[in-house]
C-alpha cells in the first residue's frame, strides 16, 4: 500500500509525538511545539505548511515548511522506521518545495545532523548545498547541524514545474487545517530515508 499525503491536522498530532519519540528520543518535538506550529499554518496569513504520509489509518511520515519573507525554511521530517527505502522522504521533501514554490520562497534552507549521511544524502540529491555548520545545535547530544541551502525551489530537479501541494491547495495557507479542508528547532530533518 502507498502512503497518501495529506495536510496535517490537529488530531494528527499524538501519532506524531509518538513518532518523534521512536526516530528523535533525544530531542523530539512535544505536542505543545507541533500545535504551535499548526496555528501558524492553514489560514491566509500563514507562514507554515505541515503534510502527514498516511498509510490506512496509520501515519508513517510528516514534515514540515516555514516560509518568511521570500525564505523557505525545512523544519522537520521524519519517518516511520518500517518505511525507510520506500521513496516516502522524497516524496515528503517533494510536497515541501512545491509548498515553498507556492509560498514564492526563492531559497530552502534546513539544519541535519552532521552524523546522519542517509537524510544528507536525500537533500543534495535535491540539490541542496552545504553552506555552513551550526556547532552543538542538537541538544542535548550537543551534535552539530550542517546547514543545507537550495536555491529556487522550483526551478530545477524533482520539484521542477510543481504547481501544487499535498491536498491540491494552490498556496498553503489558502485552507485550513483542522477543519476536514484541503490545504525541528530540535529534530529538524532527521530522516530515515534512503535516497
Amino acid at each position: 500500500m502507498t502512503a497518501r499525503l495529506r495536510p496535517m491536522r490537529w488530531w494528527d498530532i499524538p501519532a506524531i509525538v509518538h513518532l518523534e519519540h521512536e526516530l528523535f528520543p533525544q530531542d523530539a518535538w512535544s505536542s505543545g511545539m507541533l500545535w504551535s506550529e499548526l496555528a501558524q499554518a492553514g489560514h491566509p496569513g500563514a507562514t507554515r505548511y505541515y503534510v502527514v504520509a498516511e498509510e490506512g489509518e496509520r501515519i508513517v511520515g510528516y514534515a514540515g515548511l516555514m516560509a518568511v519573507a521570500g525564505e523557505g525554511d525545512v523544519q522537520t521530517i521524519g519517518v516511520a522506521r518500517d518505511h525507510w527505502g520506500t521513496g516516502l522522504g522524497a516524496r515528503l521533501l517533494t510536497d515541501l518545495l512545491r509548498a515553498a514554490t507556492a509560498f514564492e520562497c526563492g531559497d530552502v534552507l534546513l539544519e541535519v545532523r552532521v552524523d546522519n549521511d542517509r537524510a544528507q544524502r536525500l537533500y543534495e540529491r535535491f540539490g541542496f548545498e552545504p553552506v555552513g555548520i551550526r556547532r552543538g545545535y542538537y541538544q542535548p547530544d550537543n551534535v552539530d547541524a550542517l546547514v543545507m541551502r537550495l536555491a529556487d525551489p522550483g526551478g530545477s530537479g524533482p520539484t521542477a514545474g510543481a504547481r501544487k501541494p499535498a491536498g491540491g491547495a494552490t498556496a498553503p495557507g489558502a485552507t485550513a487545517i483542522g477543519t476536514g479542508s484541503t490545504t525541528e528547532a530540535n529534530a529538524t530533518t532527521e530522516t530515515g530515508e534512503t535516497p
